[in-house]
């Protein structure tokens, strides 16, 4: 599988915490679970940790590369930029990335970079890996609780995809 594409500030085991997270299916296919990833109007509906979702242009709720964006997660209001975004043409994996933060003071400001692959595998198995690795307090804090929230949250977030994507 393609690698995530990691600026230095954000590259996994530097940082002050990092999740990653995996399924394979072979009950959608990746046309489906594209559409519903970049849709955030569908975010809601497969995954109650993603709220008060506002895009930057309001006249479509597809994301769309270099927009700007808002969402609840986590308990944290979270102001984003989409990075990159690749569709799945041409047995391209699909990708999509965006730079999140919270503006704040040195408790409570807050970076990450999250992205989704998603890439088409033999037989009709799709799989889908979303990492995030995170910076500042806010980071620390979270790494340090077990259960990991970060984890388990990707982790319904992609399950949730799945059953959204459902054939």
């Amino acid at each position: 599988m393609k690698s995530i594409n990691w600026s230095t500030e954000y590259l996994p085991g530097t940082t002050d915490n990092f999740v990653s997270n995996e399924v394979i299916s072979n009950q959608v296919d990746i046309d489906t679970v594209w559409s519903n990833l970049v849709d955030t109007s569908k975010w809601e509906t497969y995954y109650d940790n993603a709220t008060n979702i506002v895009l930057s242009d309001k006249s479509s709720s597809l994301l769309k590369f270099a927009e700007k964006f808002h969402f609840d997660t986590f308990g944290f209001p979270i102001d984003a930029q989409v990075m990159e975004l690749v569709k799945p043409v041409d047995g391209k994996t699909a990708r999509l990335a965006w730079h999140g933060w919270q503006n704040g003071d040195e408790d409570t400001q807050f970076d990450v970079y999250h992205a989704f692959l998603i890439e088409k595998l033999d037989d009709g198995r799709i799989r889908i890996i979303t990492q995030e690795s995170q910076i500042e307090k806010p980071a620390k804090d979270l790494a340090k609780r077990d259960p990991n929230p970060m984890l388990n949250g990707h982790q319904k977030w992609l399950d949730g995809l799945i059953n959204i994507s459902k054939k």
